[in-house]
């Protein structure tokens, strides 16, 4: 397959256009072609007037022939899937593979397995999606809030209740392998050539009980409401794997808690396994009106029917640390993120349509190991502090603390909500949000802030509204692993996903739980 790029459209134009501009540039007869497709479609604002650019795929009908187009380099390349195959090792398991979360990671090295042969058993903490789906709205409606059934924990894991992203800054092989799972299962079929793709988290709900239910197929067992509790270790090595049921026999743990797992990193602390402290950020949620930002991003072609909803990412340096911008969504809404008692959390959300009033984003600012002597416990202590801040300062009920853009870089503390309408679902409460952060965290952000007003116009308007506080944007903590991903703590657990600290985001998490999966694969044969 063939890939060209960089065809600039007009807004105007469509896929069809795109093709034939493609087939003009490489000199293509069109009965020469088996297929066609639009490999990825972007959008070039720069200079007010914003066209399409695509790259666009053509199957030849004479394989192999693809070489002799090399010479049109860099705009043109040969395109082939990478090949993913793993074959069994033969040192026998004696008992099925555990995998401990069913985020991300846990979710496709469990598929792995179970395609394997090796019968996985999961244990999720939280419920099944249906059930919560019924606590998040629970949680939303009254403010009862369920510790392991809610926006971080349950099937599908955090990323679940969030945009669906699968942007990633990974160069891996194997995020074409869960792309392809993905839409097997039913993700929309955009996901395949978007340049910013995203499932949503209406449509991703089904496509994760669909890969549940291929993984039980093939004889895997997800145990939902059963939380990882202990570890048996016998001479450095693990025995088995505890769980309110009981015990369960295990040679190979995969480990994928998820960031939010505070309970199982201090139960791992326990067991003698090394926790390190590693970079997060800390902040808020921004909202502004969608509009304003397309109109800031696309000028007088804003509201054209052929230019994707709004997206934006800013950052910039302040002394030593960085401000930025994550987990941007179009068109969607904060929401309510707690997962322990007492304490408030924001993130953000949107659904595939990307059709709601607001825009909304993370506004967060770096600490490191640092910031905490390297000690991981102080790390997940601090996160801790600043959500029970945030829940005092919304005056009890999850409620959020709030107050407009202009107010936090006055220090002001106060909130308008006429044209900007918050969305978070529990209610916001007008606060100084600078008091609840370190002076120099604050100030950092109240810096960053205004040098976005420099590179998006009207980011600071008097009507965006600031929500706090966001404090989950990636785990705080690393568990060592050696060059084959286990554990250098206990040989037979294999750390993977963002809890463990080795990803960012659902499409890292599921390519690294596709590692660990492979690796245990590859030393074993699938228990009798």
């Amino acid at each position: 397959m063939l890939l060209v790029r960089d065809i600039r459209l007009p807004l105007a134009a469509g896929e069809q256009e795109a093709v034939a501009a493609a087939l003009k540039k490489t000199g293509l007869p069109r009965h020469g072609i088996k297929n066609t497709g639009i490999a990825k479609l972007s959008v070039d604002a720069r200079h007010g007037r914003p066209s399409l650019v695509y790259t666009v795929a053509l199957e030849l009908a004479d394989e192999g022939a693809e070489r002799s187009f090399e010479r049109f380099a860099p705009y043109v390349s040969i395109a082939a899937p990478a090949a993913f195959t793993v074959h069994n090792g033969t040192r026998p398991l004696a008992h099925s593979p555990v995998v401990c979360g069913f985020g991300p990671a846990g979710l496709f090295a469990a598929l792995l397995l179970a395609r394997q042969g090796f019968r996985p058993i999961v244990l999720e903490r939280g419920p099944a999606m249906e059930q919560r789906a019924q606590a998040v709205e629970r949680f939303n409606a009254a403010g009862l809030l369920d510790e392991n059934a809610n926006i971080q924990f349950g099937e599908g894991g955090a990323g679940t209740f969030s945009d669906g992203k699968l942007t990633t800054r990974i160069n891996d092989p194997l995020c074409a392998f869960v792309t392809r799972t993905l839409l097997a299962h039913g993700a929309p079929r955009d996901i395949a050539y978007k340049q910013k793709p995203h499932i949503g988290t209406d449509a991703l709900r089904d496509v994760i009980v669909s890969i549940r239910r291929e993984v039980e197929a093939l004889g895997g067992k997800v145990l939902f409401n059963t939380p990882l509790t202990g570890l048996r270790v016998r001479d450095g090595r693990l025995a088995a794997v505890c769980t309110p049921q009981g015990e369960l026999p295990c040679g190979a743990l995969l480990l994928a808690p998820g960031h939010s797992a505070r309970d199982t990193f201090e139960m791992l602390d326990g067991a003698g396994f090394t926790l390190q402290a590693k970079p997060f950020s800390v902040g808020f949620r921004a909202e502004h009106l969608q509009r304003r930002i397309e109109e800031s991003l696309y000028h007088d072609a804003a509201g054209h029917p052929a230019l994707p909803r709004g997206e934006y990412q800013l950052s910039q340096h302040v002394g030593g640390r960085c401000v930025y911008t994550f987990c941007m969504c179009p068109g969607g809404s904060v929401v309510a993120a707690a997962s322990e008692t007492g304490r408030a959390v924001t993130n953000g959300m949107s659904l595939h349509a990307r059709d709601g009033e607001n825009a909304n984003a993370a506004v967060v600012v770096s600490v490191n190991e640092a910031d905490f002597g390297g000690d991981a416990r102080r790390a997940i202590a601090f996160q801790r502090e600043l959500e029970t801040k945030a829940y005092a300062a919304g005056g009890g009920g999850y409620a959020a603390p709030a107050e407009n853009v202009r107010s936090f870089l006055e220090g002001a503390g106060t909130l308008h909500t006429g044209v900007v309408k918050p969305t978070y679902p529990r209610g916001v409460t007008a606060c100084d949000l600078g008091s609840l952060l370190p002076g120099e965290l604050t100030g950092a952000l109240r810096a960053g802030l205004s040098a976005f007003e420099r590179k998006l116009r009207g980011y600071t308007a008097p009507e965006a509204v600031l929500t706090g506080l966001e404090t989950r944007t990636s785990s705080p903590v690393r568990l060592p692993r050696d060059e084959n991903g286990e554990s250098t703590d206990v040989r037979g657990v294999w750390p993977c996903g963002e809890g463990p600290g080795y990803a960012g985001g659902i499409m890292s998490a599921a390519v690294d739980g596709l590692r660990a999966a492979a690796r245990v694969a590859q030393n074993f044969s699938p228990a009798p």
